[in-house]
């Protein structure tokens, strides 16, 4: 893989930077963003996650299509010089498989002066590695990524029944309604 394993998504000392003094939420022992579980880490997607399994993790969330390498690298570069796209995942790493994936969106606003929002997007773990608080982890990991990137705010969309666990972290409902209208392909 080679240059591959190094293309990321977006500059990996920005999620190194991140600072979590401030978070209120406890992680079970011996878990946190920075150490999500022995053999695991948290970083920016890269190229060669199309070989480490990152489609199969989104396609346990959504359908995903059958996708090229081509299109993968296509979507991947097009998202990379947006920068606007911050899509983590986490890694096994002995077994060189992504685990666990992640998104935050930036919009450019003109609102709040010019301000920023995020939005956490396409939250999933592989289901054999449900229950070591990964899904927590990558949330926090984005909550906290879209405070040190100066967004006014970030917000999420998600079913009812997931409604308590980002309570948990923080998000509350605000009275607003998400509406949709979508398009069969």
């Amino acid at each position: 893989m080679g240059n591959m394993d190094r293309n990321f998504l977006f500059d990996p000392s920005i999620l190194a930077a991140l600072d979590y003094s401030s978070w209120k939420t406890a992680f079970r022992p011996g878990v946190s963003p920075h150490t999500p579980g022995h053999g695991l880490k948290v970083r920016p997607l890269c190229a060669a996650d199309y070989d480490k399994g990152f489609l199969g993790v989104l396609a346990q969330l959504t359908k995903v299509g059958t996708i090229t390498r081509e299109q993968f690298m296509a979507r991947f570069n097009a998202m990379k010089d947006d920068k606007s796209y911050y899509v983590c995942v986490i890694e096994d790493l002995d077994k060189h498989e992504v685990i666990g994936a992640a998104t935050l969106v930036i919009e450019q606003k003109f609102i709040h002066d010019c301000g920023m929002r995020a939005r956490v997007e396409d939250v999933v773990v592989n289901d054999t590695y449900r229950g070591r608080q990964l899904g927590k982890i990558l949330t926090v990991v984005l909550i906290m990524l879209s405070k040190h990137l100066g967004c006014y705010k970030v917000s999420l969309e998600c079913s009812d029944q997931k409604l308590p666990f980002y309570q948990q972290l923080g998000f509350k409902k605000d009275g607003t309604n998400y509406l949709v209208q979508r398009w069969e392909s």
